[in-house]
């Protein structure tokens, strides 16, 4: 098999992400507590309460890859 089915592309993708996170902790933590503030209590998560904070964790996990890729750093481990 050549290794480019979705699911060999998914592997690769979450194998990367623990670096990706330690990139963008603060706005995955700012994110994240966005998300416990706005849904305290029992109020349900409601599209666009946090999109700021959305877009700017979005906005570090493409940066980060970006730079992974142009550093040539293998995907495969």
């Amino acid at each position: 098999m050549s290794g480019t089915n979705p699911w060999t592309r998914s592997r690769e993708r979450m194998r990367r992400f623990p670096d990706l996170l330690a990139q963008c902790s603060t706005e995955a933590a700012v994110y994240g507590k966005c998300v416990v503030s706005t849904t305290t209590g029992k109020q349900e998560l409601k599209k666009d309460l946090c999109v700021k904070e959305f877009e700017a964790l979005k906005t570090c996990f493409v940066s980060a890859v970006t730079a992974i890729k142009a550093k040539g750093v293998p995907t495969k481990h």
